[in-house]
């Protein structure tokens, strides 16, 4: 699972990967969807491992519930 955070809107985003730098590459890599159409460069902000694509699937879940603003919340304090 991985936290992105654009350095222009300061938009951030929760997903998972199992190829850290493409993804990287896809997000900054311009389109149609919100995460590649934006001003600015996307960058990770916080990275967790998994042994698999189930339990990285089920923390992204986590992350997006009611964790999801502590966890911003978490990422806020630490960045300043």
């Amino acid at each position: 699972m991985y936290v992105i955070q654009n350095d222009v809107t300061k938009e951030k985003y929760i997903s998972y990967t199992s190829d850290l730098k493409a993804r990287i590459v896809s997000h900054n890599g311009g389109g149609k969807k919100a995460t590649t159409r934006t001003d600015g460069v996307w960058k990770y902000i916080y990275i967790e491992l998994f042994r698999s694509r189930e339990d990285a699937q089920e923390r992204k879940l986590k992350a997006h519930g009611s964790a999801k603003q502590k966890l911003l919340l978490r990422l806020r304090k630490s960045l300043l």
